[in-house]
C-alpha cells in the first residue's frame, strides 16, 4: 500500500491549529479493504429490501394475467406473501409501531400519504383479493423505508446497492447458461428465469446506474467496494445485457439517466462533461451504428405497431375512458391489471401516471406525483454539499431513469416490484443523507468576513 500523508502546524493568537491531510491512497487487489467497515444498523438493512424485490420479481413459473387477477395462489404466490409477512413481523418486533420519536419529514410525509391511500382504494377495486394483497405488500414496503430512513446508515445503503449488482450479474449469468422457455412476444429477447425482459431491463438499467455511480467517483475511492476493473468489467456485462433485452423504454432510461447521474453527481465539472462526451458519443453513434439503433428501435415490428407504441395507444384511450368513469377516487388498488383483459388483451396501464389515474383517481395521482416532485427537490438540495454529491446524484440519476422508463411501464405506480421499491429505498437513500449531513455550505456573510479578515492581516 502507499499513500501520502502530510501535517502541519501553526500557531496563531495564542492558539495552536494543526493541519491534518491524507492524500489519495493506492491499494492493490480488485477486492480492496481501504477504510474499516462503515458503521451498520444491522443487517436487514441491505437484506430485507433485496429479499422483497426478488420475492415479488424473480419466478420459476409463468402464469397468465387472468389468474393473478382472478386471486388464485400458488406455492409461488404464497412464498411471496410469507417473504412480506416475515419481513413485516421482523420490523414490528424490533422496532414497533408506536409513533414516531421525531418530527416525519415532508419527504417521507408524501411517501406514506400515495402509499396509505394506494393501499386503502384497495377496499373498492373490483378484484379486491388481488388489492387488498398488493395494498398491504405496498405498506410492509413502506415500513422498510420509514425504517431504513430513520436508522440505516451509508455504509448500510452501499453494501445494498453493491449486493443488487451481484445479484443481477449473477441473474445474467442464469439467463446466458439456462434459457427457460419463451413466449412468441419474448423469444428474441434477452431475460433469465420467468422474468419477463421488461422487467429484467428495469433490473439492469438499475444495475448499470449504480455501477457507473461508484466507478466514477475517481476522487472518493473510499466509497468503493471494488477495484474499478471490477466496476468496468460489471458494466460491460450489464450494458450488453440490457441491450440484448430489446426493452427500448429501459435503453432510452438508462442514458437519461446516465446523463442526469453524470450531471450532478461531479458538480460543474460533472456537467461539462456530459456536454462534450455526450456530443461526441451521440455523433461516433449516428454515424457508425445507425442501422443497427434503427433495428434496435423497430424490433421487427410494422409500423402499424410502431406508432400505437405496441397497442400501447388503444391501451391508454381505454384508460382514459375508464378514468373519466371514476375520476376522483379511482377504481381501487389492482383494477387496471384486469380492466383491459377483454377488450385488449393487457394487463395494467402501461404508463404509470395512467396506471395511477385509473387506480387512484385524481386524488392518488396527485399523491404519487408530489412524492416524485419532492424526492426530486430533496435531491438537488443535497447535491449543494460536496460529500453528498455523489450519492444524491446517483440518485437523481436512478428518479431519471424510472420517470422515462414510466413512459411505457406502470412498475413506479405500481405494487411489489423493482420499480417501486427502489422509488422508497431513493427516498431512504435521501433521508440518510440528510440526517448524517454534510458539508456546511459557505454563506455570503462568511465569505465576506473572511476577506475583511485577510484584508485586515495585509
Amino acid at each position: 500500500m502507499t499513500g501520502l500523508f502530510l501535517v502541519g502546524s501553526q500557531r496563531t493568537g495564542g492558539s495552536h491549529m494543526t493541519v491534518q491531510w491524507q492524500g489519495p491512497v493506492r491499494v492493490k487487489g480488485l477486492l480492496p479493504r481501504r477504510t474499516p467497515p462503515a458503521a451498520s444498523a444491522g443487517w436487514w438493512a441491505y437484506t430485507l429490501p433485496l429479499a422483497l424485490m426478488l420475492a415479488s420479481d424473480y419466478k420459476l413459473r409463468s402464469r397468465a394475467v387472468d389468474q393473478s387477477v382472478g386471486g388464485s395462489a400458488d406455492m409461488t404466490v404464497l412464498m411471496e406473501v410469507g417473504v412480506y409477512g416475515l419481513a413485516a413481523l421482523y420490523l414490528v418486533n424490533g422496532f414497533g409501531l408506536g409513533p414516531p420519536r421525531r418530527r416525519v419529514s415532508g419527504l417521507l410525509l408524501a411517501a406514506w400519504v400515495f402509499c396509505g391511500y394506494a393501499a386503502f382504494s384497495a377496499l373498492w377495486s373490483p378484484y379486491k383479493a388481488l388489492g387488498v394483497v398488493r395494498g398491504a405488500q405496498l405498506l410492509v414496503a413502506m415500513l422498510l423505508c420509514h425504517v431504513m430512513a430513520t436508522r440505516a446508515t451509508r455504509g448500510d445503503l452501499r453494501r445494498l446497492a453493491h449486493a443488487f449488482i451481484v445479484i443481477v450479474v449473477v441473474s445474467v449469468g442464469i439467463g446466458v447458461a439456462h434459457p427457460f422457455p419463451r413466449t412468441p412476444q419474448t423469444v428474441d429477447r434477452f431475460n433469465w428465469l420467468y422474468v419477463h425482459p421488461v422487467q429484467a431491463g428495469v433490473y439492469l438499467g438499475v444495475a448499470v446506474l449504480l455501477t457507473v455511480g461508484y466507478l466514477i467517483r475517481w476522487t472518493t475511492p473510499r466509497d468503493r467496494m471494488w477495484h474499478p476493473l471490477v466496476y468496468g468489467g460489471a458494466l460491460l456485462v450489464l450494458t450488453g445485457a440490457l441491450v440484448a433485452t430489446g426493452t427500448r423504454g429501459a435503453t432510452l432510461g438508462c442514458a437519461a439517466g446516465l446523463a442526469v447521474l453524470l450531471a450532478t453527481a461531479r458538480g460543474p465539472k460533472g456537467r461539462v462533461d456530459v456536454v462534450v462526451m455526450g456530443s461526441a458519443v451521440a455523433v461516433l453513434a449516428v454515424l457508425a451504428f445507425s442501422e443497427t439503433i434503427l433495428a434496435f428501435v423497430a424490433r421487427g415490428e410494422s409500423a402499424e405497431k410502431l406508432a400505437s407504441l405496441n397497442s400501447r395507444t388503444e391501451l391508454w384511450d381505454l384508460a382514459m375512458d375508464a378514468f373519466a368513469r371514476e375520476p376522483i377516487f379511482g377504481h381501487g388498488l389492482g383494477a387496471s391489471r384486469g380492466l383491459f383483459l377483454d377488450d385488449i388483451g393487457l394487463g395494467g396501464g402501461h404508463n404509470a401516471f395512467v396506471n395511477a389515474l385509473v387506480d387512484e383517481g385524481v386524488l392518488g395521482a396527485t399523491a404519487f406525483a408530489v412524492l416524485l416532485l419532492t424526492l426530486a427537490f430533496v435531491l438537488l438540495l443535497l447535491t449543494r454539499h460536496r460529500t453528498l454529491r455523489a450519492d444524491a446524484g446517483m440518485m437523481l440519476g436512478l428518479l431519471g431513469f424510472f420517470l422515462v422508463d414510466s413512459m411505457t411501464t406502470e412498475g413506479l405506480a405500481a405494487p411489489a416490484n423493482a420499480s417501486s421499491a427502489w422509488l422508497l429505498i431513493a427516498v431512504s437513500w435521501a433521508e440518510t443523507l440528510r440526517r448524517e449531513g454534510g458539508d456546511p455550505l459557505p454563506s455570503p456573510g462568511a465569505a465576506t468576513a473572511q476577506v475583511e479578515h485577510h484584508a485586515e492581516r495585509a
